[in-house]
C-alpha cells in the first residue's frame, strides 16, 4: 500500500487539542498522525492500546457503550475540553446473507458502534466548545449512507445514514454559536485490515491479490480512479476541513471515493 507524504505546516494546529476516536489503526491512525504533524495535542481513543509506540495521548475506552464515552468526557473536561473532534470510530462485523441474517442484536450493535459514540461525545464535549465560541466537529460517515450494500453491511449503512443526518441537524443548531460541523464520507479505504481481507479473498478464490482487489472494486460498482483511497488521503481532507482554511465550511458532506458514486 503506497503512501504520499503531503507537506504539513508544523504549526498549523499548534495549541489545538484534537480528539480522534478509533485512532490506533487504519484511517483513524492516519488522521491522528496528520494532526500531530501539524503541531496539535492529539488524544486518541480505542478499545485496545496501540501495538506500537506513538507520540499521541491515549485513552483506553470502548466508546460504543455509555460507560466508555463517559470516561472520555470526564477526562477531557478536566483538561478544559477539546477544540477539534474527529468521530472516526465505526465499522461492521455482520455476516453476509442479506436482511434475514440481521438480527435485532446486530442492528443495535451497528447503532452502538457507528452512531451513538458521536452523539454521546458531542453531548458531553460540545458545551465547553460553545462556551468558548469555537470548535470543529467532523463525523466520518460512509458513501454507504447513500449507496448501501445489502449483503453484509445493511445495518452499518443505515447507521451511517443516521450519522450523516444527525451531523447536518447538529450543524444547523451549533454553527451560529461558532462551532463548525462537517461530514466526511469515504469510499473503500485500503487500510491494513482491508489488505488482509483482500488477501483472504484471493486465497479463497485461488487467485492473486490484484485480481481479488479488482473483484472487490467491481462489487462496489467500480472505482473510476482505478484504486481505493489511501488512509493518508482521507487524513489530508479531514485536516483541511478542520483547519482555518475551511473557516466558512459547515453543514456540508465531503465525499472521497475515487468516483465510486455514479450520480451527481
Amino acid at each position: 500500500m503506497s503512501t504520499t507524504n503531503f507537506p504539513a505546516d508544523a504549526n498549523e494546529f499548534t495549541g489545538k487539542r484534537v480528539l480522534v476516536t478509533g485512532g490506533t489503526k487504519g484511517a483513524g491512525k492516519a488522521i491522528a498522525d496528520r494532526f500531530q504533524q501539524g503541531g496539535a495535542t492529539v488524544i486518541i481513543t480505542a478499545r485496545s492500546a496501540p501495538t506500537e509506540k506513538m507520540d499521541n495521548h491515549f485513552i483506553q475506552a470502548d466508546v460504543s457503550i455509555a460507560e466508555g464515552t463517559t470516561k472520555v468526557i470526564n477526562i477531557l473536561n478536566r483538561f478544559q475540553g477539546i477544540d477539534i473532534m474527529i468521530h472516526n470510530v465505526g465499522g461492521s462485523s455482520a455476516p453476509s446473507g442479506g436482511f434475514i441474517t440481521v438480527t435485532d442484536e446486530i442492528w443495535q450493535q451497528n447503532m452502538n458502534e457507528n452512531l451513538f459514540p458521536a452523539v454521546r461525545l458531542d453531548r458531553g464535549l460540545l458545551p465547553s466548545m460553545i462556551e468558548r465560541g469555537s470548535g470543529v466537529i467532523i463525523h466520518i460517515s460512509s458513501i454507504q449512507s447513500t449507496l448501501p450494500l445489502y449483503d453484509s453491511t445493511l445495518a452499518y449503512a443505515a447507521a451511517k445514514a443516521a450519522l450523516t443526518n444527525y451531523s447536518k441537524a447538529l450543524s444547523n443548531e451549533v454553527s451560529p454559536k461558532g462551532i463548525r460541523v462537517v461530514t466526511v464520507s469515504p469510499g473503500f479505504i485500503e487500510t491494513d485490515a482491508a489488505t488482509r481481507m483482500i488477501q483472504r479473498m484471493a486465497d479463497k478464490d485461488k487467485s492473486d491479490y490484484a485480481a481479488a482487489r479488482q473483484k472487490l472494486m467491481d462489487m462496489l460498482g467500480g472505482i473510476p480512479l482505478g484504486r481505493p483511497n489511501r488512509p493518508d488521503e482521507v487524513a489530508e481532507l479531514v485536516a483541511f476541513l478542520a483547519s482555518d482554511r475551511a473557516s466558512a465550511i459547515t453543514g456540508s458532506e465531503f465525499v472521497i471515493d475515487g468516483g465510486t458514486i455514479p450520480t451527481v
